[in-house]
């Protein structure tokens, strides 16, 4: 599975912004997806997933103001970015697990990385 991220761009605090995700090739495993956003010195963080049924979790700093969808029959993954802050600011990567078959019929489990694409938040 590869996944494309896009979206990302500077934006000013109490703007918005939509995330997408593109997952292309095998994605018939594809399970959950989700955004992670990394700052310099700091360790990447969830910022939202959401799983094949649609169920969604959020990390504590953009609950209410960002919301996460996907669209099953694309493979797409989006993220809606509402009210942002300057804290917002960092490069957003989406993810997404996996679950498929192998030669021998046992299940393998992976995690997947898009390249990441960088939002910029102005004060």
């Amino acid at each position: 599975v590869q996944l494309q991220a896009s979206g990302g761009g500077l934006a000013q605090a109490g703007g918005s912004l939509r995330l997408s995700c593109a997952a292309t090739g095998s994605s018939a495993g594809i399970q959950g997806m989700g955004w992670h956003r990394q700052v310099p010195g700091k360790q990447r963080e969830l910022v939202a997933h959401i799983d094949k049924s649609g169920s969604t979790k959020y990390g504590d700093s953009v609950k209410g103001r960002f919301t996460a969808s996907r669209d099953n029959a694309r493979d797409t993954l989006y993220l809606q970015m509402n009210s942002l802050k300057p804290d917002d600011t960092g490069v957003y990567y989406c993810e997404t697990d996996t679950l498929t078959l192998d030669y021998s019929g046992s299940w393998v489990a992976q995690r997947h990385w898009g390249q990441g694409t960088l939002v910029t938040v102005s004060s």
